[in-house]
């Protein structure tokens, strides 16, 4: 495992990096996020938002797979972070990803960029 990754010895199917830039944290999993792999996307987020960062960038640019599980932890990290004054930003969705979100109507309550870049760009802006 490398460091700053979060991965499960018997599910190789979705790791996770976190980095810092600026305010925000950029989370990045890659892979499949599913019921099986859920808590190693969880746990960064809860991590970071315990560490004080209330804006989280999610670089989906990597994900290859999303259900409804893997939304809803989506969706708790940005009930978190909105709380702490923040919010979740979602950047470089693919289409399979994106199609998840927009047939449940999720695009409409997350900001969401085609980029990582364009995200952190809008850090000064209100979440």
């Amino acid at each position: 495992m490398d460091h700053g990754t979060v991965g499960s010895a018997q599910s190789g199917r979705l790791l996770v990096e976190v980095r810092e830039e600026g305010r925000s944290a950029v989370v990045t999993p890659a892979g499949e996020l599913d019921h099986h792999t859920a808590d190693l996307l969880r746990e960064p987020l809860d991590e970071c938002l315990a560490k004080g960062f209330s804006r989280l960038v999610v670089d989906c640019s990597r994900l290859e797979f999303c259900d409804s599980t893997g939304l809803n932890v989506l969706l708790g990290a940005r009930l978190k972070a909105e709380d702490a004054g923040g919010g979740v930003h979602l950047a470089g969705m693919q289409p399979v990803v994106a199609r998840v979100f927009e047939i449940t109507g999720a695009d409409a309550v997350f900001t969401v960029h085609d980029t990582v870049e364009e995200a952190l760009a809008d850090e000064g802006e209100a979440d």
